[in-house]
Order: C-alpha cells, then sequence, then structure tokens
C-alpha cells in the first residue's frame, strides 16, 4: 500500500466577509478619535445585548449616547446615514431600552447620532462626519 502524503494546507483567503470586517474596524476607529475629539466618553464598544450589536455607547453633554457607525468608500449604494433604515433604527431602540435597563441608567436622557465615515482607497478614513440626535425614540 503506497504512503499517504498530507494534503496541503490551504491559506485563507479574505472572503467578503473579512473585508466588510476590516472596513468596518477602521470605521470604528475613526469614529472613536472623531467623537473622542468632539469631547465624547466612550463608554463601551460593540456592545453585544441578544441578537443585536450596539457599534458605541458614549457620554456626551450629560446624555447616553448610542452610536451606530456607517463606513462607506463610496456613494453607489447611498450616504452611509442612508443605511440607517427605519428597520435598523427599531432595532437601534429596542438594544438601547435594553442596555439601559441592564446597566441602572434608565433615568438618564438619551439620543441616537450617526457617524458616517467615508473610506479612500485602502479603507482609509477621508472624512468623519458626526451627525448628533439622527433620529429620534
Amino acid at each position: 500500500m503506497p504512503a499517504r502524503l498530507p494534503l496541503p494546507q490551504a491559506g485563507r483567503v479574505a472572503g467578503p466577509g473579512s473585508v466588510r470586517r476590516s472596513r468596518g474596524r477602521a470605521g470604528e476607529d475613526a469614529a472613536v478619535q472623531a467623537l473622542t475629539a468632539r469631547g465624547y466618553r466612550v463608554l463601551g464598544r460593540n456592545i453585544r445585548l441578544g441578537r443585536g450589536e450596539i457599534d458605541l455607547v458614549c457620554v456626551h453633554d450629560g446624555d447616553i449616547v448610542f452610536v451606530e457607525v456607517k463606513a462607506r468608500s463610496g456613494a453607489a449604494f447611498g450616504t452611509p446615514a442612508e443605511a440607517v433604515t427605519l428597520r435598523k433604527q427599531r432595532a437601534l431602540l429596542a438594544l438601547a431600552a435594553r442596555y439601559l435597563g441592564r446597566t441602572g441608567h434608565g433615568d438618564r436622557t438619551c439620543r441616537f447620532d450617526v457617524v458616517e465615515v467615508w473610506l479612500s482607497a485602502g479603507d482609509q478614513p477621508a472624512r468623519v462626519d458626526v451627525l448628533r440626535d439622527a433620529f429620534r425614540a
């Protein structure tokens, strides 16, 4: 019986999911820098609550701020903020209520900001726009 040779190990190929995660991470890093430069204090990042996730939770001007970060390399599919659909807003509202209940911040004023991160070639942040009070509960 001939000897069996080990199969060559396949290297990891970057699929669309890993590119999205990398782009999302670059966007969140740029958002954190822009927000802290504007006086926000980041309380948490990528907070998982059940099936959903809050990108950033911050404190700014005494408010608890739930931040959705959207990064885009172009406007072919609309602006980053346009990706925060009514469905996404409802999901964020439910996540925020859960977060407030779990952390004891239910008596605090809160708001929802969206950070648009425009990426250049190589997924480098070219422009960051903070949309304060982007939608209401």
